[in-house]
């Protein structure tokens, strides 16, 4: 079976439907494979402000996630979250290098969300996910994984302070174009797998989502790499930055496309 955690408070939310889209994911995934979600944090507006302030706004519901990571974690289930925004993962990442120091994590992602505070333009604490795990800042939640355990895939909107770091630290990256199953599985070695989703990785139209670009993955691309990632090296995974429209009919569509797309690992850990 496997362990369902779903952020619905605030983190760092610049749109005001993340939070409803990570809901319907995690209600879609409760009525399909019949668990129940652990839902942390207490919904608040959305803002367009810097990362000083929405970080210490966050830190009830990233403590509340890092709590629920890391006991998940030292279970036999597999792990799988469902975040509003990527800033979530402040919380996941740091937990799954200290119960797993030798995986490798697969950060699907359009960005690279390597930027630090002295390199971000924007001030946009989702952009700066994954170098706050590896440590290049101090988030206050934790850091410990490696960057050359990181491989960026499907990023190709990276910018040039960031591309710098990137280079720097070691992390790989895999184009859209290039990240077929084989060329995936080849970058993870041998090593046990945390899967991160950022929708934005695709191609825009089969799931909204925020900062979308195009010449993404397609959903079968993403389907692919589950199918070939071994049940038994998966960690666990999670998924964000579904940003859910007013139109029932296009949130429907798209949360079957995201069912269908991590059901190769669902459906392996439910029959284990």
């Amino acid at each position: 079976m496997f362990d369902l955690i779903v952020s619905q408070g605030r983190v760092a939310d610049r749109e005001a439907r993340m939070i409803e889209g990570a809901a319907r994911t995690a209600r879609a995934l409760e009525k399909t494979y019949g668990v129940t979600g652990r839902f942390v944090g207490t919904p608040a507006p959305a803002a367009d402000d810097d990362w000083t302030v929405s970080l210490p706004q966050a830190e009830a519901t990233l403590e509340g996630l890092r709590k629920a990571v890391t006991e998940s974690l030292r279970g036999d289930d597999l792990t799988v979250m469902v975040n509003n925004t990527c800033s979530a993962s402040l919380a996941s990442l740091p937990a799954v290098a200290r119960a797993h120091p030798d995986a490798v994590v697969l950060y699907i992602d359009a960005h690279g969300d390597f930027n630090t505070p002295a390199t971000t333009d924007t001030g946009y604490l989702g952009g700066m996910v994954l170098s706050g795990a590896c440590g290049l800042w101090e988030s206050g939640h934790g850091a410990g994984l490696k960057p050359t355990q990181a491989v960026l895939v499907g990023a190709r909107d990276i910018d040039g302070g960031e591309r710098a770091l990137i280079a720097q630290a070691g992390v790989r990256v895999i184009p859209p174009p290039e990240a077929t199953a084989e060329n995936v599985l080849a970058a993870v070695g041998e090593a046990p797998v945390w899967v991160h989703i950022d929708w934005d990785v695709l191609d825009p139209g089969p799931v909204p989502a925020d900062y979308t670009v195009p010449d993404g993955m397609t959903p079968e691309q993403i389907r692919a790499i589950f199918e070939a990632i071994p049940a038994s090296r998966l960690i666990g995974f999670e998924i964000a930055e579904f940003n859910a429209t007013l139109d029932d009919t296009v949130n429907e569509r798209a949360v079957a496309v995201i069912l269908d797309m991590i059901a190769p690992a669902l459906t392996a850990a439910t029959r284990a």
